[in-house]
């Protein structure tokens, strides 16, 4: 049994594709899939951020900063001797990359580990993290590595659910009738002064853009400036319960439409979506340079 690992395959371009033809493409990714089980770096399949940003208003350089944290629970391969080894891995994704990784293409990739051998944690981690940077450059030079850290059994207590803390705004009885993302929604109180608050939610729920599946999530939005409605920020919220969007971009609507409703100072918006597929997504956007939210998974999750 061979222990060499094959050598990483550059992923499939996906440079100046409209979105309309990305999505055709992506078609075969809501339908049954061939399961792979072998080392296989091109079933990574690139989607360029710049098109849904062009959506909400965002030209060029974004207004915020953060990354895209993803937990894998299912990560396995076999060692020099053919035994298995299992793992979760987390991996932080910067959100100044050109490209995201459609998710359905990442779980795709992960089961290709399967039944290939490695020499060490070590060696799955290079390959990771490589593989992964290719992609989401897709062609273009680096200017950020995707960060892997890989926790064996050992470890795996390090991964108790907590929940998001912040004042929940689920605690208010209130009507919501908007089903689609509302900006209009939001008011803030701009002759007042200024407040600093966390507030969260367990309420967000949009669907994936690929298959129409729900995607359900918490978030917490933290931020400086005139203080926000609550009635309303709820109901903005709860605004993208129909929405077909990828929780990236979802993130990045609502930090966007927060930023610019409201007039913050200062924002955070950190939304922790529930796995599906043995993967979940947590995006964070800040204003400002900071550090990364710590490892975190809700019960949900």
């Amino acid at each position: 049994m061979s222990t060499e690992t094959p050598s990483p395959k550059k992923p499939p371009q996906s440079d100046q594709k409209p979105l309309a033809k990305i999505l055709g493409e992506l078609g075969e990714l809501g339908k049954a899939s061939s399961y792979v089980n072998t080392y296989t770096p091109s079933l990574l399949f690139p989607i360029e951020r710049a098109p849904k940003r062009l959506e909400i208003g965002i030209n060029g350089t974004p207004i915020f900063m953060g990354a895209d944290l993803w937990t894998a629970y299912e990560l396995s391969w076999l060692n020099p001797r053919g035994k298995p080894e299992v793992a979760i891995a987390r991996f932080i994704i910067p959100c100044e990359s050109t490209h995201i990784v459609e998710s359905k293409s990442f779980k795709l990739y992960l089961n290709s580990f399967n039944s290939s051998c490695f020499q060490s944690k070590e060696q799955v981690k290079k390959c990771l993290e490589t593989d992964l940077t290719q992609a989401i450059w897709s062609g273009t030079s680096a200017k950020a590595q995707v960060s892997v850290q890989i926790h064996s059994p050992s470890e795996f207590q390090l991964h108790q659910p907590r929940e998001l803390e912040g004042l929940s705004l689920d605690r208010m009885d209130l009507e919501c009738s908007i089903y689609h993302p509302a900006p209009d929604l939001l008011h803030a109180a701009f002759n007042e002064q200024p407040v600093k608050e966390t507030l969260k939610s367990d309420l967000l729920k949009s669907n994936c853009l690929v298959t129409g599946q729900p995607d359900w999530g918490s978030v917490q939005i933290s931020y400086y400036g005139p203080q926000i409605d609550q009635p309303d920020l709820l109901r903005y919220l709860v605004s993208f319960r129909d929405h077909n969007e990828f929780h990236e971009h979802c993130v990045e609507r609502i930090f966007n439409d927060i930023w610019t409703r409201c007039k913050p100072v200062e924002l955070i918006v950190f939304a922790c979506y529930t796995r599906r597929g043995g993967v979940d997504i947590s995006p964070f956007r800040t204003s400002k340079p900071g550090p990364l939210p710590k490892y975190h998974r809700t019960a949900r999750q």
